[in-house]
């Protein structure tokens, strides 16, 4: 995945450690992703709670999948589709603009992205 792009066509940055469907802080995006974890977010406390909310628990550590659990301030590679889901909702965190996933422009058109850059 070193030749992957971020949506601003540049090499994917790193979005923190252990985040991504390949947990090595990228966001990167594998045919085998079928949940398309492109998205470097920061996460809120008003996100967190919306995402429990929908059935997806992320502040709850799960050592099954040595998943810390996250809080505010932290960064993770959450689904595009998730994250617009939230963007509709109202609760979308800010995005690191140059660790998203070229994938993420599947679901997300880039001017909605630019509103959320930090």
């Amino acid at each position: 995945m070193a030749n992957a792009r971020n949506v601003l066509g540049e090499p994917l940055q790193l979005c923190c450690g252990n985040t991504g469907f390949t947990r090595e802080g990228f966001c990167y995006v594998p045919s085998s992703d079928v949940g398309n974890h492109s998205v470097c977010a920061i996460m809120t406390d008003a996100f967190l709670e919306y995402s429990k909310a929908q059935g997806n628990d992320l502040t709850t550590p799960n050592a099954l999948y040595e998943f810390p659990g996250l809080k505010a301030g932290d960064k993770w590679c959450l689904c595009a589709g998730r994250w617009l889901e939230a963007e509709r909702a109202g609760v979308a965190p800010k995005i690191v603009l140059a660790a998203v996933n070229e994938a993420a422009l599947q679901l997300i058109p880039l001017d909605v992205l630019k509103k959320y850059a930090v």
